[in-house]
């Protein structure tokens, strides 16, 4: 595998994984009792801590993106250099 197919890897893995995190993001904020009553279907859980685990999630998701995508995209365009 060269250095141009694995910059174009972690290129498009940071645009998909960051647009699934910016869905999720916009779809609890304009909507988090639809995903409450869904997810409580199959979770009895209150809605604060609902809120609290999903807002934890959410940054955990963040800097998975950030450390397993984003830093190793940014490596390799200043290895390519």
């Amino acid at each position: 595998m060269d250095l141009q197919t694995l910059t174009q890897f972690f290129m498009w893995s940071s645009i998909l994984n960051g647009s699934l995190l910016l869905f999720w993001t916009a779809f609890l904020m304009f909507s988090p009792n639809l995903v409450y009553r869904t997810q409580s279907f199959w979770f009895a859980i209150p809605q604060e801590k609902f809120t609290v685990i999903m807002y934890g999630f959410l940054g955990l998701f963040k800097l998975l993106i950030l450390v397993f995508n984003i830093v190793p995209y940014l490596a390799l365009i200043i290895i390519a250099r």
